[in-house]
């Protein structure tokens, strides 16, 4: 077992992208149903008051994304975690990595970008097959008739791509109905690869600071997660550090 992390309540594994990569491919050999997620100061705030997602979090496989959750381990455990595991640059990564050959179906976003994200998904990582896409704009009462569009489909991933915490409470539902299934939550992977949505500087994403260029681009939908949500979260990490000492 890999050295895991317990930030606020959620266990994160903590590895280098090469060993996160070879962790992955161990956990969906060695489970029936592999689940996994990603954890920010977002997806932590939102779980720590919705106990269906904090559910999901809990039978993932959980990897630290972005400085609020580095920030969190510095603090607690006195390092920041070997590598920033960001779901939007991994999961592609990981694809290209990985010595597993997936089929693959995508599902999330506005009709098109699921489709037009898994072409550039091919390109990237061909040795996959890419089976089939679907938006993420449907009714609950739609479930059955997605799961079988899926089932159809003879993927053995799933990637989802619909925000927190829509994507983790779909991907659990799902992974009690399929056996054999790995299911990896990705949040807006899909609007970036489509150019759906642009992506901040490579300089911004090294300095761990994309969310300043995202709340530049859609202040609106994000000042709340980013301004209210970065102090909800430091507060919070504040009474874990205080607790602890």
């Amino acid at each position: 077992m890999r050295s895991r992390r317990n930030i606020l309540g959620i266990d994160v594994l903590a590895a280098t992208h090469a060993d996160a990569v070879r962790t992955l491919d161990e956990y969906i050999n060695t489970n029936a149903t592999p689940l996994v997620t990603f954890l920010n100061a977002n997806v932590s705030n939102i779980a720590a008051k919705d106990p269906s997602l904090k559910r999901a979090l809990d039978r993932s496989l959980v990897l630290n994304d972005g400085i609020g959750i580095g920030l969190a381990s510095r603090l607690l455990y006195g390092s920041d975690f070997p590598d920033n595991l960001q779901g939007t640059d991994f999961v592609p990564e990981y694809l290209k990595e990985t010595s597993r050959v997936f089929r693959i179906f995508a599902l999330g976003g506005i009709p098109s970008v699921a489709e037009r994200a898994a072409e550039v998904l091919k390109d990237a990582a061909p040795q996959h097959e890419y089976v089939g896409s679907h938006h993420g704009f449907f009714d609950p009462k739609e479930i059955a008739t997605l799961q079988s569009i899926i089932r159809d489909s003879d993927a053995n991933l799933i990637l989802i791509g619909m925000g927190t915490p829509y994507q983790e409470k779909l991907a659990d539902r799902l992974a009690g109905t399929f056996n054999g299934v790995s299911i990896i939550c990705v949040g807006g992977l899909f609007d970036f690869l489509s150019n759906n949505r642009p992506r901040a500087p490579l300089w911004m994403r090294q300095l761990r600071c994309e969310w300043l260029f995202r709340l530049a681009i859609e202040p609106r939908r994000l000042w709340r997660r980013y301004l209210i949500g970065n102090v909800i979260f430091m507060a919070r990490l504040a009474s874990a550090y205080g607790r602890e000492r």
